[in-house]
């Protein structure tokens, strides 16, 4: 692990990036005192293909591209002496996904990694957290001149993990970029799903779904700024929480800088609630610095089960258990079509259903 020459400091919780945060479960990984292993927990699954190639090279020599004040993030950055990256070949069309499985150690670790999507190329990329991890990560996406990524993030951790992690994508000329982040596992996830523009006429769309159950801290805080002419973005963020001291929070910033003039932009937040005890934050935000945009706006709703749904669905034999399931899945159907892997879909569907159960619902 490499020396660290910060200049910043230790989070308290005083901060507005910090203040929902219970810093007490991070396992030590926001603190600068406390010891990480570098290590590279993150590979290819399954063979090579052509169209695209990985290889792991010295992280000085794949410096970032961009800026961050998460000190998560900055230690992560001084910790990794190494980087895997991901290249998608210059106007390659992948049919098939890209899996990436992360293999965690157990120990608190970082981890560093960069795609980069060439011009013109189109893939799909998938991220599969499994198992028991105390992980802070930053993975950097370089989606370039009409490039044509999905980048796929499922959290899918034991009930015990903690994970950190900011996965910033930046979006160039013509270029189309999908997150589809999900996240159903782990004891604290806190994540970063951030986006800048580099050139005119990129388009970003951010997803997301999470379901938290008793005890869960689940944290997404989504930042795109636009200071680029003509470029546009949708956020929509889906959480269902269950279980006593399930917890949520989604932030959702927008910036749209003064020479941004062109932009298209909207953000949602829909939570829903189904047991007492459960809470959930949603804050969405608008910075606007011009007048000469297509439109901007956002909206959050946090509510309970709709009883005329449930009634409708109990009036046709339906017990209750199966009339929430069926209910549970049209809110989150939105979100997991979007993956387009049959069976990712369905596994997160079961992992979901299991859930439930657990809570019983």
């Amino acid at each position: 692990m490499s020396a660290l020459s910060t200049n910043y400091l230790t989070p308290t919780g005083r901060e507005e990036a910090w203040r929902f945060t219970p810093l007490k479960r991070l396992a030590g990984l926001h603190d600068l005192s406390e010891p990480v292993k570098d290590l590279i927990s993150i590979g290819l699954e399954g063979q090579p293909r052509q169209g695209f190639r990985i290889e792991t090279t010295e992280s000085v020599k794949l410096a970032p591209k961009s800026k961050t004040d998460d000190v998560v993030t900055q230690r992560v950055r001084e910790t990794a002496s190494q980087v895997v990256h991901l290249q998608i070949e210059k106007e390659a069309v992948i049919d098939q996904p890209i899996f990436l499985k992360r293999k965690t150690s157990g120990e608190k670790e970082f981890s560093r990694t960069v795609i980069t999507a060439a011009p013109h190329s189109k893939a799909t990329v998938v991220v599969e957290n499994v198992g028991h991890a105390f992980l802070g990560e930053e993975i950097e996406i370089r989606v370039e001149a009409g490039a044509n990524l999905t980048f796929i993030t499922l959290q899918e951790w034991s009930s015990d993990s903690i994970h950190l992690g900011r996965h910033h994508a930046i979006v160039g000329r013509d270029a189309n970029f999908i997150s589809i982040t999900i996240t159903i596992g782990g004891s604290l996830v806190r994540l970063l799903p951030t986006v800048e523009y580099s050139d005119q006429g990129g388009t970003a769309e951010l997803l997301g779904l999470y379901f938290a159950t008793d005890g869960q801290h689940l944290e997404h805080r989504v930042h795109v700024e636009h200071g680029i002419p003509n470029g546009k973005s949708r956020v929509t963020y889906k959480g269902i929480l269950a279980g006593a001291e399930a917890r949520t929070v989604w932030i959702g910033d927008v910036f749209i800088r003064g020479n941004a003039e062109g932009t298209d932009t909207y953000e949602l937040n829909k939570n829903l609630l189904l047991t007492d005890g459960a809470r959930a934050d949603s804050v969405p935000n608008l910075e606007i610095e011009t007048g000469q945009i297509v439109g901007a706006g956002h909206a959050s709703t946090t509510g309970r089960f709709d009883d005329e749904q449930l009634f409708y669905l109990m009036s046709r034999g339906i017990p209750i258990s199966e009339a929430r399931k069926l209910v549970i899945r049209g809110f989150f159907g939105e979100i997991v079509s979007k993956i387009g892997i049959e069976n990712v879909e369905e596994r997160l569907m079961e992992r979901i259903d299991s859930q439930l159960a657990k809570v019983g619902e």
